[in-house]
C-alpha cells in the first residue's frame, strides 16, 4: 500500500470528509497540519503546484488534490488503483 500525506488546516469541513473516507477504507494516513508548521506548509505549496486550500492529499508521488478529488477518485475506482499500485 502506498503512503498516504494528508496536509491539513484548523478548522477544515473538508479535511474531516477526507479523514472520513480514508478512515472508512481502513487507509492510513499522515496528517500534517500547516497551521501549526510553516516548513510544512510550504514544502505542501510545492508539492502541490501552489495549491493553496487544504487539505491537498498525496498518494505516493500522485497529487490526488483536495477532498472533492479524492472522493471523485473513490466513487470512480481510481482511489482503490491508487492506493494497491
Amino acid at each position: 500500500m502506498k503512503k498516504v500525506v494528508m496536509y491539513t488546516g484548523n478548522p477544515c469541513p473538508y479535511c474531516v470528509y477526507a479523514k472520513a473516507l480514508l478512515d472508512s477504507k481502513n487507509i492510513p494516513y499522515e496528517e500534517i497540519n500547516i497551521w501549526e508548521n510553516d516548513i510544512k506548509r510550504q514544502e505542501m505549496l510545492k508539492k502541490s503546484g501552489g495549491a493553496t486550500s487544504v487539505p491537498q492529499i498525496f498518494i505516493g508521488d500522485h497529487h490526488v488534490g483536495g477532498n472533492a478529488e479524492l472522493q471523485a477518485a473513490n466513487k470512480n475506482g481510481e482511489l482503490d488503483k491508487l492506493i494497491k499500485s
